[in-house]
């Protein structure tokens, strides 16, 4: 009884996996995909991770690019953009591609703009923009932003200009993990709840940055998710959230006197 009873159950799954199989390997690659970036991006697990492995001479490598080098920051900050693009565009593209079977355009992947994007944009932007003013007189805001380190005027130099690329780079491949992968991966079984799903994990990788800020990407996954699920690309989206990243990075600048 007891071997029929499991049978029953394994056949459940195998037709659940049938029904569902398009969510499911949506679900599994977020999971692999948030672990990875939390786990590998940062420079101490990943050194961590080579002395476990006993690989003595790339951790001493490592070690000497990410802590002894003078431009140590910089590195780690590029290390970080690189594992993240990696992780948010690389490996979907792999699993629609190889898994699915199914075209990359079909989960956002493109560059069509909707119409009365431009209007939509600057009434956007002029809201946002005044958020970012306030929250740029804070403190904890001044702290955080830009991530590369600016004292005074001399260090925007062609430096920053790399980092401010690379970091811009970051958000397209977010805005198509996020607002593509998972948004147009899940809107076929659930519809709109698709992007309060997706808004979950969005809103978690902004803990530890300021509090406004993490309260903010509840409502602007929801925003840009909605965005995404009436268009077809996640262009609107990057555009709109570039302009609100660098906007933050030169208003820190700005409030601290730099600019």
């Amino acid at each position: 009884m007891q071997s029929s009873s499991l049978r029953v159950k394994f056949s459940d799954l195998g037709l659940f996996y049938k029904e569902n199989k398009r969510e499911i390997i949506v679900f599994a690659t977020a999971f692999f995909v948030l672990i990875t970036n939390k786990y590998l991006s940062e420079t101490d697990n990943l050194i961590a991770l080579l002395n476990n492995l006993g690989l003595d001479s790339l951790k001493l490598k490592a070690e000497a690019l990410f802590y002894q080098s003078e431009n140590s920051r910089f590195n780690s900050l590029i290390y970080w953009v690189s594992i993240l693009d990696l992780n948010y565009i690389i490996v979907p593209i792999l699993v629609i591609k190889l898994i699915l079977k199914e075209k990359a355009s079909e989960f956002g992947l493109s560059l069509k703009l909707e119409k009365n994007f431009i209007q939509f944009y600057f009434v956007f932007m002029v809201f946002m923009l005044i958020l970012v003013y306030f929250a740029s007189k804070t403190s904890s805001f001044q702290s955080k932003y830009p991530f590369l380190k600016i004292y005074n005027a001399s260090q925007l130099d062609s430096k920053f200009l790399i980092w401010e690329l690379v970091y811009c780079s970051q958000f397209f491949c977010l805005e198509f993990f996020f607002r593509g992968f998972m948004v147009k991966g899940l809107q076929n079984k659930f519809g709109l709840w698709s992007i309060f799903i997706m808004t979950i994990p969005y809103c978690m990788i902004h803990f530890g940055k300021p509090l406004p800020e993490t309260i903010g990407s509840v409502f602007a996954g929801l925003i840009l998710g909605y965005i995404s699920y009436r268009g077809k690309g996640i262009l609107a989206g990057f555009l709109m959230h570039i302009t609100v990243a660098l906007a933050m990075d030169f208003m820190a600048l700005w409030q601290t006197r730099i600019l």
